[in-house]
């Protein structure tokens, strides 16, 4: 008989604390690193244990837009780098982005019915109350993940696969997808994990240094191990900096952060976020162990106060989203965010 095994977290250490009348209230816990895309990838700092895995998430979109170009959809169908941003994007359905993926989806003649998630609504607040007032009803193109899986499928149809099946792990493109995002990560068969995403795809877990490697080489294509999967990063990348709302929405820090022509950015799902600077050539990634956002606005702007790489109009922007001091309902001072590692 089997004995059930209790999962153990990897080492964290104290990132921020929240503080209310100069008392600490909430702390948050996780793990960061930083990495140089050269000689194969550096570790030049790391706060927690970075060599434990963790999930890529959302993160691996821009990853696994890779082998779709490199198929090309974008030529055969006729998408412009505002689709292409799609594909890497976590849409929150906003009106931009619906109008994009139906584009993408009519161009490519993918039928919705075809994506292997169920339909939902749009979860950006705006757009979610309007849709509610129209009477209008859960579609599967208001998924979060939607651009990535029509990436797939419109990849799957130009190859001649079945759309049917096209997010098991052996299917064609899914074994394809999977293989190019370990290269791109350097990573082996012995320290890959595959579980299943929150759309269903199959998503890798590498230890978590390696997931800022990848920024690091998406942010420094040049040092990326081949060259026709950088020109294809490359391409997605300026989409993601060319149209950064697009890529999240207003107001989220991945989308800020992608405004700034020096970083390319990305959340993930629990607590995970990654962003590249070009010109420093470095990749960062941080890990929230709450698996909660609520504490990376701070995180990256005591990083990027640390490295540089940010803009003066960037850093301004950042420290207006998410101000060191915070306040209640009626707009008093509560109380401050404390960056402690």
């Amino acid at each position: 008989m089997e004995k059930n095994i209790r999962p153990v977290m990897p080492q964290d250490t104290p990132l921020v604390i929240a503080t209310r009348e100069g008392l600490a209230e909430n702390e948050h816990r996780g793990r960061i690193c930083v990495v140089s895309p050269d000689d194969g990838g550096k570790l030049l700092a790391s706060w927690g244990d970075v060599q434990a895995s963790a999930f890529i998430r959302s993160t691996g979109k821009p990853l696994q837009a890779i082998e779709p170009l490199l198929g090309g959809v974008a030529e055969a169908f006729g998408w412009e780098d505002r689709h292409l941003a799609m594909m890497a994007a976590s849409q929150r359905g906003l009106p931009e982005q619906i109008e994009a993926l139906t584009e993408m989806r009519e161009r490519a003649d993918i039928p919705e019915e075809a994506f292997v998630f169920k339909a939902s609504a749009p979860t950006h607040a705006t757009s979610r109350d309007e849709w509610a007032k129209s009477g209008a009803v859960p579609r599967k193109i208001y998924h979060t993940c939607a651009g990535k899986h029509l990436g797939m499928l419109a990849w799957c149809k130009r190859m001649g696969w079945p759309l049917e099946g096209y997010a098991e792990p052996d299917h064609p493109a899914q074994r394809r997808i999977t293989a190019r995002v370990r290269e791109w990560l350097d990573a082996g068969e012995a320290e890959t994990a595959v579980g299943r995403d929150g759309c269903g795809l199959p998503v890798a877990a590498v230890p978590m240094w390696r997931t800022a490697l990848a920024y690091a080489r998406l942010a420094c294509p040049d040092a990326a191990p081949n060259a026709a999967a950088a020109a294809a990063a490359e391409r997605v990348v300026r989409a993601m900096n060319r149209y950064p709302e697009l890529v999240e929405g207003p107001g989220r820090l991945a989308s800020i952060l992608l405004a700034d022509p020096n970083i390319v950015a990305k959340s993930g799902a629990q607590g995970l976020f990654t962003l590249g600077l070009r010109k420093e050539r470095l990749g960062i990634a941080v890990h929230l162990s709450d698996g909660s956002e609520a504490a990376w606005g701070p995180i990256v702007i005591a990083l990027l106060e640390k490295y540089g790489g940010a803009s003066a109009e960037t850093m301004e922007r950042l420290r207006a989203r998410y101000p060191r001091v915070f306040r209640n309902d009626a707009g008093a001072e509560a109380g401050t965010w404390e960056v402690v590692f």
